[in-house]
């Protein structure tokens, strides 16, 4: 009992959290604003605060049904209208039904100073009746700089916001308040962030002509929030956050596998090709045939009837298309039909963590099961290698929790070892396979060989690749004296051994054609003298017969004498 008590004791104290709508937002921030509580969003000019603000109270009133309210103290509502029906919001349909009200309170400094001492009981009466009106669950304040302006002392400001928050506290209102970034602190008055309970600070920063929007927790009382700095994309539909930092390695691993494209590769990856979920990375130099092994994948995936997204960095989609032709691929039928999706964009075009936000995007939209990036190695220019492999690091371990199988191509330098990659993952991908060009006898021919394929039993053959009309083959190579022979000369290596071969059979029926002659000489000589013996052997019988019958003669009148003899005597 005891400890059911303390349970729920250990519960109702948790601190209750305001789902914000945003995607990714409530992932970072373990579930959202605190509920009933002010959020301090501060950043410099540009970087979105307006933008978080307001889709804060749009997603409140679309997905939870919560009114919301918005006072400026810049921006007048016409111009707040406006502004945000170029992102899809209409912000005159929801103030019809009303669930959300813009409030625009005009302050200047100048006024403010003739007029005498500036003081914040008026706008709390303005504030609670807007609030009551609606209904208001959740309200907005930009800027926080325009509505404190008339105070010079730093203690009534710090007491004039404290007062402010815990006004706001008291409606039971989850708020947002904007600040304008201060020199050297988050705000300009640099307090605001000790008062409020979340504090969230936007930068948008640009580095070798590049932008780049990102996103960081400063504090948030009572509750576990991610930690580091997350970009975020603000598009045309709206404020979107990447947390992709934060996946662990507890994706499945998938024992399905899919086919290269390409028969006699699947045979040399144990019959069957890559597995399902897992990354595949091809390295080469230019021309050796990468682009050509991702059409491969992405052509067989597509007969099968799943999705595919291609990522291209160096080519645009219509002349990928026109190429792939030109090896009897046709990837145009695919977009057709809806399972292929080209995005095409320079590297150059913004910061990596905007690739990583566009792609993650693209991901969530179009829902593939195959995803092509070609090449990484085009990132590169986008920023330094660590930071690229961090990149892509978080980029395929997210692909590998979706589930999705990563294809990439890698354009390696003739002058660092080919068993190494510009940006250096290697060793997060599953399989890796290195395309080569090999210049010998007054020609350029390709060989294609697996580094590794984990899991599996693959081939540690060398085959040498071939284009033609009707797609990428695999040949056999022949090694003469020591080397790989490819192209002409593995033709010539053909004919030599054809040759060869000819000779031998050759040579071999010459020796059995002897064999044969020699055999009907001998076995006419057996046949002669099996002849002679037999004439020779009837000459001996008849003349034994004849010295028998001598015999024969002789023994009877040796026996007629002896019987004359005895005729005498008597």
């Amino acid at each position: 009992m005891g400890k059911q008590k303390m349970t729920e004791q250990t519960s109702a104290e948790q601190l209750q959290k305001c789902l914000t709508g945003i995607k990714g937002l409530d992932e970072i921030t373990g579930g959202g604003f605190p509920q009933g509580r002010p959020t301090l969003i501060c950043g410099g000019t540009g970087c979105g605060k307006t933008l978080l603000a307001m889709e804060f109270l749009i997603r409140g009133v679309t997905l939870y049904n919560e009114p919301g309210l918005y006072m400026s103290f810049e921006e007048k509502s016409e111009e707040l209208i406006k502004n945000f029906a170029s992102l899809g919001f209409d912000l005159n349909d929801l103030m019809a039904r009303k669930k959300l009200a813009l409030d625009y309170v005009y302050i200047e400094r100048s006024e403010i100073e003739e007029t005498g001492e500036y003081d914040l009981e008026g706008l709390f009466i303005r504030l609670g009746y807007a609030i009551d009106t609606i209904g208001a669950k959740r309200v907005v304040l930009d800027t926080i700089e325009a509505l404190f302006s008339g105070f010079s002392n730093e203690n009534i400001l710090r007491a004039e916001l404290r007062r402010l928050f815990t006004f706001l506290k008291g409606k039971g209102v989850t708020a947002i308040i904007t600040g304008e970034q201060g020199d050297r602190t988050l705000t300009r008055f640099g307090l605001e962030e000790y008062v409020a309970d979340c504090v969230i600070f936007l930068s948008h920063n640009v580095a070798d002509q590049i932008a780049t929007r990102r996103m960081r927790i400063v504090k948030y009382r009572g509750s576990s929030h991610g930690t580091n700095e997350y970009p975020f994309l603000i598009d045309e539909q709206g404020f979107s956050v990447m947390p992709i930092s934060s996946i662990g390695l507890d994706h499945a691993a998938s024992v399905e596998r899919v086919s290269t494209g390409i028969d006699r590769l699947d045979t040399m990856l144990g019959g069957k090709g890559y597995y399902r979920g897992s990354s595949i990375l091809i390295t080469g130099t230019a021309g050796t045939g990468k682009s050509s092994m991702a059409a491969h994948f992405v052509d067989a995936a597509c007969r099968r009837g799943e999705r595919c997204l291609y990522f291209a960095f160096e080519e645009s989609r219509n002349q990928i298309i026109r190429n792939m032709h030109s090896i009897g691929i046709d990837l145009e039928q695919w977009i057709e039909k809806g399972l292929l999706s080209f995005r095409n964009s320079r590297p150059s075009l913004y910061g990596l963590e905007m690739h990583l936000v566009t792609m993650h995007k693209a991901v969530e939209s179009f829902a593939p099961s195959i995803v092509v990036i070609d090449p990484i190695s085009n990132l590169a220019a986008a920023a330094s290698e660590i930071e690229v492999k961090s990149m892509l690091s978080r980029l395929i371990d997210y692909l590998k929790m979706k589930g999705l199988t990563t294809f990439c191509t890698d354009l390696t330098s003739t002058t660092v070892s080919l068993e190494r990659t510009e940006v250096g993952i290697s060793s997060l991908m599953d399989s890796w396979l290195l395309l080569l060009a090999k210049d010998e006898s007054g020609e350029r021919n390709r060989c294609l060989y697996i580094l590794k394929s984990r899991g599996m039993a693959h081939s540690n053959q060398v085959r040498e690749f071939i284009l033609t009309d009707i797609g990428a083959q695999l040949q056999d190579v022949y090694v003469g004296a020591g080397v790989v022979l490819t192209g002409s000369a593995r033709v010539a290596q053909e004919a030599l051994e054809k040759a060869e071969s000819l000779d031998r059979n050759q040579e071999i029926g010459r020796k059995q054609r002897d064999i044969e002659r020699k055999k009907t000489v001998i076995e006419a000589q057996v046949a002669a003298l099996q002849t002679g013996f037999e004439a020779e052997k009837d000459d001996l019988e008849r003349s034994i017969a004849q010295e028998k019958l001598r015999q024969e003669v002789i023994v009877k009148d040796i026996k007629n004498m002896t019987l004359a003899r005895k005729s005498d005597e008597q």
